[in-house]
C-alpha cells in the first residue's frame, strides 16, 4: 500500500488528519527495512508501524504476507482492530490469542487471510497443527518485544521467525530504553527511530503522594477517588485477590468501577475495558495487565494502591495518562508498611477532601448479540439505533463491535425506551436481541 493511500484512510476511518512527526517518519522509511521503533506509551506508535508495515506489503501475494506478534491477547485486539481498518479492503486480517476457541480461528482461516495478528504461543500452536503456514511470510512486526521476551516468549517468537523463510521487512517496537535484540534477530544492522525522548511526546503528568493513616488504604482511597468523580480513574493493585477486594468496596460504596485482571474470563475483560472506555464506569481497578498495550482515550488520573513492583512497572502505569498531549495526575498511597522505592522522585503531598459523593456518569451500554461475523457494522447500528431506537446522532455514543456482539454507549435515561423500540424490528435482516448491561 501506498503512503497516500494510508493517509487517506487515516483521516476517513480514524479521524486523525495530522500525523505525528514518528508516524510520518514511518510513511517515509524505505523499505524493506530492518527497524527498532522506539516511543513511550501513548504517543501513537501502533498506527506508527502500521504505516510501514502495510507500506511493506503486496495486495496481489498469495498466503499470508504479514505477521504481527504482540505480547497479550489484549494488545493484540487493539492492533488488530488499527491494521483491519487500514488494510481492508486490500487486505484480510486474522487475529488469533488465547482465551476464545480454538474453532473460532481455524474457521476464519478459510476465507484465506493475508495479516495475522497474533499472540506468540497461539499462532506457534497453529503452526505445528498445520492448520496454516508462514513460510512466504515478507514483513514482521514483534510489538512491544522486550515484553514478550519478559514473559517468556523468545522460544516461541524465535521457533515462528524461523519458518519465515523470504522474510524482508522487521519492525520492533518498545515502550522504554533500547533493550537486547532477540537472538534470532540475527546480526544484520537494525536502523533505530528512536523517539523516547521527544519532547512533544513526553508526558504531561502531575505525581504527587498521599499519605494513608492505616496499613489497609480503602479508606484513602475512597477520600481521593470522591476528589474526582469527573475523571476517568485506575487504580492499580499489585494481585488479583487485592483487585477483587478493592473492587467489592468500591461497588458496595456506590462507586461505578469496573474489574480488571487476568484471572478473568476474556469476555469479562473484554467488557470491562468497553464500559470503561465508553464512560458507562470511571473508575477500573486492575493488575499492572492494564499498564501495557490498552489504549483508552480520556484517562485523567493513575492511583498507585500498591506500589508499582519496578521502576518500569511505575514507568507504564503513568502512562495511562497524559498521553498524546494531554495532562494527566498520578497518586501513590503509602502508609507506615510502605519502603518507598528508590526510583521514586520526590513528591510533594495530597491530602484527599473526599466531599463529593460518587455519582453515576449518565451513560449506559447496550448489548447487542450480533457482530462482525454477522456483517454488522458500527454504521449499520448507528443507523439502527437513531431510526428505529429514536435516538439523535449526538445521542449515539461509542460503538464497539466484536465477532459476535456489540456495545453501544447512550444516555442512561434513554436506554430502557430504546430497547423497547428496537425490539420488534430487524438490523440489515437480521433479529438481533437488545439488553441493557447492568452495573
Amino acid at each position: 500500500m501506498d503512503f497516500n493511500t494510508l493517509q487517506a484512510r487515516i483521516a476517513s476511518c480514524m479521524g486523525i488528519s495530522t500525523l505525528m512527526p514518528m508516524q510520518e517518519a514511518m510513511g517515509k522509511v524505505a523499505l524493506p527495512c530492518r527497524a527498532m521503533l522506539l516511543a513511550p506509551t501513548g504517543s501513537g506508535k501502533t498506527l506508527a508501524f502500521s504505516i510501514a508495515f502495510l507500506r511493506s506489503l503486496k495486495a496481489d501475494t498469495e498466503g499470508v504476507c504479514g505477521v504481527v506478534l504482540v505480547p497479550t491477547r489484549e494488545l493484540a485486539l487493539q492492533v488488530y482492530d488499527v491494521v483491519r481498518t487500514l488494510a481492508t479492503p486490500e487486505f484480510k486480517v486474522a487475529a488469533f490469542y488465547g482465551g476464545h476457541r480454538m474453532e473460532t480461528e481455524v474457521n476464519s482461516l478459510a476465507g484465506k487471510p493475508d495479516i495475522i495478528v497474533a499472540t506468540p504461543g497461539r499462532l506457534l500452536d497453529h503452526l505445528q497443527r498445520g492448520n496454516l503456514s508462514v513460510h512466504d511470510v515478507k514483513s514482521l512486526v514483534l510489538d512491544e518485544y522486550d515484553k514478550s521476551l519478559e514473559l517468556g516468549f523468545a522460544a516461541e517468537m524465535s521457533a515462528i521467525v524461523g519458518r519465515m523463510k523470504g522474510l524482508k521487512t522487521l519492525i520492533l517496537t518498545s515502550a522504554t530504553a533500547l533493550a537486547e535484540l532477540p537472538t534470532f534477530m540475527g546480526k544484520e544492522a537494525v536502523s533505530v527511530y528512536d523517539y523516547s525522548n521527544g519532547d512533544e511526546l513526553k508526558p504531561d503528568i502531575l505525581f504527587r503522594l498521599v499519605e494513608s493513616p492505616s496499613a489497609d488504604k480503602i479508606e484513602t482511597l475512597e477520600a481521593l477517588l470522591r476528589d474526582f468523580t469527573d475523571e476517568k480513574t485506575i487504580v492499580f493493585v499489585n494481585h488479583r485477590d487485592a483487585a477483587e477486594r478493592v473492587w467489592g468496596h468500591l461497588h458496595k460504596h456506590g462507586f461505578c468501577a469496573g474489574l480488571y485482571h487476568g484471572g478473568l474470563e476474556q469476555e469479562q475483560r473484554e467488557r470491562a475495558m468497553v464500559l470503561f472506555a465508553n464512560g458507562t464506569t470511571k473508575i477500573l481497578v486492575s493488575t499492572d495487565l492494564a499498564s501495557r498495550g490498552l489504549d483508552i482515550d480520556g484517562v485523567g488520573v493513575v492511583v498507585h494502591y500498591h506500589l508499582p513492583v519496578s521502576e518500569e512497572a511505575l514507568t507504564h502505569r503513568n502512562g495511562r495518562t497524559g498521553r498524546m498531549g494531554a495532562s494527566g495526575l498520578a497518586f501513590a498511597i503509602v502508609s507506615d508498611n510502605d519502603k518507598i522505592p528508590d526510583y521514586f522522585p520526590t513528591l510533594e503531598r495530597y491530602w484527599p477532601e473526599g466531599s463529593s459523593e460518587p455519582k453515576h456518569q449518565g451513560t449506559s451500554t447496550l448489548y447487542f448479540n450480533a457482530g462482525r461475523k454477522e456483517k454488522i457494522s458500527k454504521g449499520d447500528i448507528a443507523g439502527f439505533l437513531m431510526k428505529k431506537g429514536g435516538l439523535g446522532r449526538d445521542e449515539v455514543g461509542r460503538i464497539d463491535v466484536k465477532d459476535h456482539c456489540a456495545y453501544v454507549a447512550v444516555p442512561s435515561d434513554k436506554a430502557t425506551n430504546t430497547i423497547k423500540a428496537l425490539s420488534p424490528h430487524k438490523i440489515k435482516n437480521v433479529r438481533v436481541k437488545v439488553s441493557l448491561i447492568k452495573l
